[in-house]
């Protein structure tokens, strides 16, 4: 009985053993046949907002890492000098009716008398007060396009978010003054995450755009996601070259023995997340490139 027992428990050992050896060796496999870097970030576009317009921030409608969606108001400029403006172009539109008007009736005028007698009025008058008229009916289109640009002006004071995102980094309250063009907000687009590998120059001849991969971020190291290469980088900044002393070129000293492979980006699209996995710009993450389509 001892020794069947004896033998159950060499027969476990022996398939634990070697179960932990076929383990080892797929992972060895899987680590030394594939493209793999521990060298990735995640990734996204980031919206710098601006305003059209300057002026003080009067009301700030959001809150330092909030998530906002597409239209939502993120802040507000005063509006009131562009409210002037937009009641003195209204003025000046009318203004440059009225004026059409009456030049129009001078005009007709002047053709009903030359009509009725083309001696009393001469050639030249008659251009004259055809042109002024014609004038009139350009004013009106400046005017009307001086109320358009006032009206955006106007609708400019409230800035809006373009896209589905995190408000990252607030740093305005009211009273801060706007500038035009001047970015205020960061917003990071949640719809545009992605992850960038950098590989060893020696890698990419096994790496093709729409092989599979896989991701794995060091904030959520047991939930692997799915992913697939996007494309590979064309180019990287050279360290040699750069001007240095009296417009001469730095070279930096190589040790000929020691040769380190340059690092080249592989944009790699993000499939389906695991359940509670949450992106964010800037996270560390290994990627595992599958050679010829290969899923492990």
């Amino acid at each position: 009985m001892k020794t069947i027992k004896k033998l159950v428990v060499v027969a476990l050992n022996i398939l634990i053993i070697g179960g932990a050896m076929y383990f080892g060796y797929q992972k060895y496999e899987e680590y030394f046949t594939n493209p793999w870097t521990r060298n990735g970030q995640v990734r996204a576009n980031v919206i710098k907002v601006a305003p059209r317009v300057s002026g003080p921030v009067v009301y700030v409608a959001v809150r330092d890492n909030q998530l906002v969606r597409k239209g939502e108001l993120l802040f507000q400029i005063d509006p009131s000098t562009y409210e002037v403006a937009l009641s003195k172009a209204e003025a000046s539109l009318e203004r440059a009716v009225i004026s059409s008007r009456g030049k129009k009736i001078e005009y007709d005028r002047l053709l009903d008398i030359r009509a009725k007698d083309k001696g009393a009025v001469s050639h030249k008058d008659l251009v004259r007060r055809q042109i002024a008229y014609e004038e009139s009916l350009l004013q009106i289109k400046v005017s009307e396009q001086q109320l358009n640009a006032a009206k955006l002006n106007m609708a400019f004071t409230q800035v809006f978010a373009s896209v589905d995102g995190y408000v990252s980094n607030l740093d305005i309250k009211e009273g801060t003054q706007a500038v035009a063009n001047q970015p205020l907000i960061a917003l990071v687009d949640v719809n545009s995450f992605w992850v960038f590998g950098y590989f060893r120059e020696s890698q990419l001849e096994n790496i093709n755009i729409g092989n599979p991969a896989r991701v794995t971020l060091m904030a959520y190291p047991e939930q692997p996601i799915e992913a697939v290469v996007d494309s590979l980088g064309w180019g990287i900044a050279p360290k040699d070259g750069s001007v240095g002393y009296n417009l001469l070129p730095n070279v930096n000293p190589v040790f000929q023995w020691i040769r380190l492979a340059q690092r080249i980006p592989v944009r790699i699209s993000l499939r389906q997340l695991p359940e509670g996995v949450d992106l964010r710009f800037g996270l560390t993450a290994s990627i595992m490139v599958m050679k010829d389509g290969e899923q492990k």
